[in-house]
């Protein structure tokens, strides 16, 4: 079981600052994934030299749609020798100024160019069980896999009856199961318009039913030995996650499931 954070790298300062004060308040968990935003300085596998201060492990995004096919990518000297050995290729959002050149490679023809030029890195690839039906997106799933893909990244879950059908179609892969933080009405409606989310009848967009969302992931991780991460929104990791996450599979069993408890 291993447990991830994720951070915005939106300045090398502020990434530290999110860094130190995470590992003081979660020191035992392992993993850090960095987005990779355009519109910030510090791309993602740049930033991963500050988490590696911190945890054992770092995995930058790759946004496929930024990579050009027939050149070396520019997260290259970071990979492999350079001390990266993990990586998640996701499709990548158009930038809304086109001011940076963009390729619109897919996600499975980079998957290719990273096994291909660095061959003892392990690539993950995205999974978002809103985005389409069963069928179809375990099946673009199963696609990356055939590319090279070592394991899954999903996109955030909000309902663990859904996760536990998701973990049984996906029995034999390796997956990080995603959270996230929904506080307030508008992020609810950014869940439910851009990514096509269906919130569970419990559902509120609260800091309390996000935090008891995390601690029945947390029970579900224990059970089967799973792998999650945590992608804190318009809060802080301290408030969306202590005295929950202690270290990997840490739960505070007084606690009550279903977002009740703050």
């Amino acid at each position: 079981m291993r447990v991830s954070i994720e951070l915005v790298p939106r300045s090398a300062a502020a990434l530290d600052d999110q860094l130190r004060d995470m590992a003081g308040a979660f020191p035992d968990v392992d993993t850090v994934n960095l987005p990779d935003i355009v519109r910030f300085d510090v791309r993602s596998w740049e930033g991963c030299d500050a988490v590696r201060r911190y945890v054992p492990h770092a995995i930058p995004h790759l946004r496929a749609i930024d990579v050009d096919l027939d050149a070396p990518l520019r997260a290259g000297p970071w990979l492999g020798q350079g001390g990266l050995d993990e990586v998640l290729v996701i499709s990548g959002d158009v930038p809304s100024d086109m001011s940076r050149p963009v390729y619109g490679s897919s996600p499975v023809e980079v998957i290719r160019k990273v096994k291909r030029e660095h061959p003892g890195v392990r690539v993950y690839a995205a999974l978002d069980p809103y985005r389409q039906g069963f069928v179809r997106e375990r099946g673009y799933a199963l696609q990356k896999l055939e590319a090279g893909a070592d394991g899954l990244f999903t996109q955030p879950f909000f309902d663990v009856r859904l996760l536990e059908v998701w973990a049984d179609l996906m029995a034999d892969v390796p997956v990080f199961w995603g959270f996230t933080s929904v506080v307030g009405a508008r992020s609810a409606r950014y869940w439910k318009t851009r990514n096509g989310v269906v919130f569970p009848r419990n559902f509120e967009p609260s800091l309390a039913w996000s935090r008891g969302l995390a601690r029945e992931a947390l029970a579900f991780a224990r059970e089967r030995d799973a792998s999650l991460y945590f992608m804190p929104i318009r809060v802080g990791p301290r408030a969306y996650l202590e005295g929950i996450l202690e270290g990997p599979g840490a739960i505070n069993e007084t606690a009550r499931p279903g977002g009740t408890a703050a």
